[in-house]
């Protein structure tokens, strides 16, 4: 029986070439780890990666890698995914890949249900291109493009996944090394395309972005952690949420002495879609923000496997294409 891989073992001997203090870095160990945690097979694992500073992910992964065109991970994931069921397929890209050259592939892919895990590395910015402002970057965002602010509604890249069907959405932090790996294997578990949302600090050119809700000190304060069947409690328990029927939205209220009995707070079922709706958008900093999984319906089938069971050959394979490119290039015309 052969010894449990550990993190290492998914480490190459590619030096790792982020800027110092990059976010990429905590989201290349949390990956490292999960794989090692769950027993995965490096010869049976992919990640395919589009352009932007995350997009060099493969290269440090001990696995099979593509690092390919802008916003075209997700196509060239489904064909690998078609092409190979056995492998297991992740998507490495950022707000800029994803979400703007790339969302028309983005959104197939989560409508189509691919199983993939999708990894969007958010840092509201270009950081490859030098800082210029993204889909996701704020209302106000100074750049090299936007030198008097960005006048864009930015997007919401989870509300975004579920307006497109996505039936796996989560997020994520990069340095929470406890809880990120948890998140990812809830997403390696799922049948289906799962999209992760992880919030990445970019060290140069949008430092500290999310430190309102990131940073150790104000965490408890500023994050929900969601989890099923659990009602909806943070700042260690004293606060909640809960749906105003008056309103019919979503308010924090005190819980305990001073507040409302703990009985009021909404309990979180990932499996509700209108509940996720309202996770995903409840305005921050006016609302602690959403962690874990936010939404998670299985499928009956995911594409790649309704692709093989209504094709003739049922996934078997018939050595046509290996047969194809072993013959010589040469073109015969039959007499007319």
């Amino acid at each position: 029986m052969n010894a449990p891989l550990s993190p290492k073992d998914f480490a190459t001997d590619q030096e790792v070439r982020w800027c110092p203090g990059c976010g990429d870095y905590a989201i290349l160990k949390a990956v490292q780890k999960t794989l090692a945690d769950i027993g995965a097979d490096p010869d049976k694992t992919a990640f395919i990666s589009g352009i932007g500073c995350s997009s060099r992910f493969p290269y440090y992964m001990n696995a099979y890698g593509f690092h390919t065109i802008h916003g075209r991970a997700p196509a060239f994931a489904t064909g690998l995914k078609l092409a190979n069921p056995d492998l297991d397929v992740w998507v490495v890209t950022g707000d800029g890949d994803g979400l703007s050259i790339g969302g028309n592939h983005l959104l197939h892919v989560l409508r189509r249900n691919v199983d993939l895990q999708i990894m969007l590395f958010n840092n509201e910015i270009y950081g490859l291109t030098k800082g210029q402002y993204s889909p996701t970057s704020r209302v106000g965002t100074r750049s090299p493009s936007s030198p008097k602010g960005s006048v864009d509604t930015p997007v919401n890249p989870c509300a975004f996944a579920l307006g497109a069907g996505a039936r796996f959405i989560a997020r994520g932090v990069d340095t929470d090394a406890k809880n990120l790996p948890e998140t990812l294997k809830a997403a390696r578990a799922f049948k289906g395309a799962a999209f992760v949302e992880i919030f990445q600090n970019c060290i140069v050119y949008n430092k500290d972005v999310f430190s309102d809700f990131t940073e150790k000190k104000v965490a408890d304060e500023h994050q929900l952690r969601v989890e099923h069947g659990k009602p909806l409690l943070f700042a260690k328990g004293t606060k909640g949420v809960r749906f105003n029927h008056k309103s019919f939205a979503l308010e924090v209220v005190a819980v305990g002495d001073g507040g409302v009995p703990e009985s009021e707070i909404l309990v979180h079922d990932e499996t509700n879609p209108t509940l996720a709706q309202l996770l995903i958008t409840m305005p921050h900093p006016a609302f602690p923000m959403a962690i874990g999984v936010i939404y998670r319906a299985p499928a009956p089938a995911s594409f790649d496997q309704s692709f093989w069971e209504h094709h003739p050959t049922k996934g078997e394979r018939t050595g046509k294409v290996a047969d194809a490119l072993r013959r010589a290039s040469v073109w015969t015309k039959k007499a007319s």
